[in-house]
């Protein structure tokens, strides 16, 4: 049975798109699945720093696509974590260097190694885009919930669609207490907007950028949030399709029904 390819995507940079590859690649490797998460950011390469391999790169994505290197040469192997390997992006290229039909080559090698192959898309709707998604299987969103970030994603969906691919939504770095203040658009509010599936939540989790900063995953640290929301996108990605929900919340509530505790008792008192 041959692997399943996934793009994450956004539309727009920074919200966490490269952060989300490293840690859904990763906990998909816990998973007891083999994994290979490639970076498509050609030019500029973030993922190799996030996942703490940047030390050991020979060959890039860019090497394998155009016979330099063989599958095996590229691929980086995680000492921390089994069967997570990484290809990484070139430095030195540019996103025209590659075309759609090297991709989709390299993907269908991908497949027979490999039981998911996770890709780092580039931000925009050009060609790094265009070859990030060519051999795709399925594509997911990544969005934050702020309204350029939801144009923008309406905009990449309408163009995964035109693919005849049928993306799925994550909603990155979600702040209960302003989403309770109404400062921040809600999770049913993005999702009502973008109309696709939902696949996680993710909250503002200040372990990620220590994550960033170390090269450690975000679900290899304890007392994560994020990191445990995306150990269960990964479960929903590995067919857990019942794994309910976590919603982001703050602890006003707890706080709330202690004060008033509390103030029963001092006028009971």
């Amino acid at each position: 049975m041959e692997g399943k390819v996934i793009v994450i995507t956004s539309g727009k940079g920074g919200v966490g798109k490269t952060t989300a590859t490293a840690s859904i690649g990763a906990a998909l490797a816990l998973e007891e699945n083999r994994v290979v998460v490639v970076d498509m950011d050609i030019g500029l390469r973030n993922l190799d720093v996030v996942m703490g391999l940047e030390n050991r790169i020979v060959f890039t994505v860019v090497d394998a696509v155009n016979g330099v290197c063989d599958i095996k040469q590229a691929a980086i192997k995680d000492r921390r974590i089994k069967d997570l390997y990484l290809i990484p992006a070139s430095q030195s290229d540019n996103k025209d260097v590659l075309e759609a039909e090297g991709m989709i080559k390299l993907c269908g090698e991908l497949r027979k190694q490999f039981d998911y192959v996770i890709i780092d898309c580039p931000a925009g709707i050009e060609k790094g885009f265009q070859n990030a998604v060519a051999a795709v299987d399925e594509a997911i969103v990544l969005c934050t919930p702020e309204v350029s970030a939801v144009r923008d994603a309406d905009r990449i969906i309408g163009l995964l669609y035109a693919r005849s691919i049928t993306p799925k939504l994550i909603i990155n770095r979600i702040i209960p207490q302003m989403v309770e203040r109404g400062d921040m658009l809600s999770h049913d509010d993005v999702v009502e907007v973008l109309s696709i599936e939902l696949l996680g939540l993710v909250p503002l989790d200040e372990n990620v950028v220590v994550s960033t900063n170390t090269g450690i995953p975000a679900v290899l640290q304890k007392n994560s949030p994020a990191g445990e929301a995306f150990q269960r996108i990964a479960k929903r990605i590995n067919g857990d399709v019942d794994l309910p929900f976590e919603i982001p919340r703050t602890n006003r509530g707890l706080w709330k029904k202690l004060a008033q505790k509390i103030g029963m008792r001092r006028r009971g008192a």
